[in-house]
């Protein structure tokens, strides 16, 4: 991995240090991601997960507070977001559990907590509808991550960016897939990466990927900025794209619209 994602992951067990009272019996009624992406390809709009990102290890959007974050949230809900996605890694991305807790009060839409999940104890940290799991990162602890997410009520949403993480993903029976179009060794993003996995997914590409790929979500994540990339992504055959510092840079409203209402074989 990039010298940065080791500087995340060593911060991040630190952090898991500080756990405590975890209740691991306690169940999610989550909102359904697919059901959301449905209704807006019902609209004909771009299915949007829509990301409060206050900062990455390399950009700055702004400081959001709790409150704002709630409000920045409603604002991409009214825009046409399928969903939202929450940063709660608080150091390099200034992201924070009561972030989280306060969107998922706040909005109608499934919210999916986007972190460096590397412990089990962080599957019942906090509710949310979805969860990501960076498969890169988790190796062969996949598998039980999903089925522990899936007990607790809360949908993974699986993170690929190669082959054999896909191959993985499949084999543990992610039923969410996102494809990050970022390398996380280099650090470099190309939209290319979407459309080769999902070539993948769908079965003619490559016969090392397992038969039953059928009935996935995927989920294209990373280096879409324009309305360009957008219908590029689409046109992949993703069913739905995930954009943060697009969207927090400027009208939040604005953004999100002008991405969901993006003509796809136009774009």
């Amino acid at each position: 991995m990039h010298q940065i994602i080791d500087d995340i992951i060593s911060s991040t067990k630190k952090r898991i240090r500080t756990i405590r009272d975890i209740d691991t019996q306690h169940t999610v009624n989550s909102r359904s991601l697919p059901v959301s992406i449905s209704l807006a390809k019902e609209k004909n709009h771009i299915p949007v997960i829509a990301e409060v990102k206050p900062a990455s290890p390399t950009t700055y959007n702004r400081d959001v507070t709790p409150k704002e974050a709630a409000q920045i949230a409603i604002t991409m809900e009214k825009a046409g977001a399928v969903a939202i996605s929450v940063l709660t890694e608080p150091e390099f991305f200034q992201g924070s559990i009561e972030n989280l807790e306060h969107v998922r009060r706040a909005v109608n839409i499934p919210v999916l907590r986007k972190d460096f999940i590397i412990d089990k104890k962080q599957i019942y940290e906090v509710e949310s509808d979805l969860i990501l799991l960076i498969a890169g990162i988790l190796g062969s602890n996949l598998p039980e991550f999903i089925r522990l997410a899936s007990q607790r009520g809360l949908q993974p949403l699986v993170e690929v960016h190669n082959e054999a993480e896909l191959t993985a993903a499949l084999a543990a029976n992610a039923d969410i897939i996102g494809i990050n179009n970022r390398n996380l060794k280099t650090m470099e993003v190309d939209i290319k990466t979407t459309e080769i996995l999902t070539t993948m997914i769908k079965g003619s590409a490559s016969k090392s990927i397992e038969p039953d790929a059928m009935g996935k979500t995927i989920i294209s994540e990373s280096g879409i900025l324009t309305r360009q990339d957008a219908g590029r992504a689409m046109r992949a055959g993703v069913d739905a794209i995930l954009v943060g510092t697009s969207i927090m840079k400027g009208d939040v409203y604005l953004n999100t619209k002008k991405l969901v209402e993006t003509e796809i074989s136009q774009s």
